[in-house]
């Protein structure tokens, strides 16, 4: 699991390929990477939902499909999808 540890407060993530989480503790802030299995998982998934008919979160052009809304979605940082790891 690639990361990066840095000593600077927590920023907005700038693409949705990374998500922030922070230790107060030890006092760092981690920032995880999703890896391309991840990103595909996650966009699959999300397609298939709006396939199915699930909302579409943003505003897309019309005649858009599924999978383009799910690239958005994801570009956007809004996928109401997570990602558990083993620790």
């Amino acid at each position: 699991m690639p990361e990066t540890r840095v000593q600077i407060p927590a920023a907005p993530p700038k693409f949705a390929l990374e998500w922030i989480e922070l230790d107060w503790k030890a006092g760092v802030v981690v920032v995880f990477r999703y890896t391309r299995f991840e990103k595909a998982r996650i966009i699959g998934a999300r397609a298939l939902q709006i396939a199915m008919g699930a909302p579409i979160l943003i505003d897309v052009p019309e005649g858009i499909t599924p999978l383009d809304a799910a690239l958005l979605e994801f570009e956007k940082g809004i996928i109401p999808l997570t990602v558990i790891r083993p620790s």
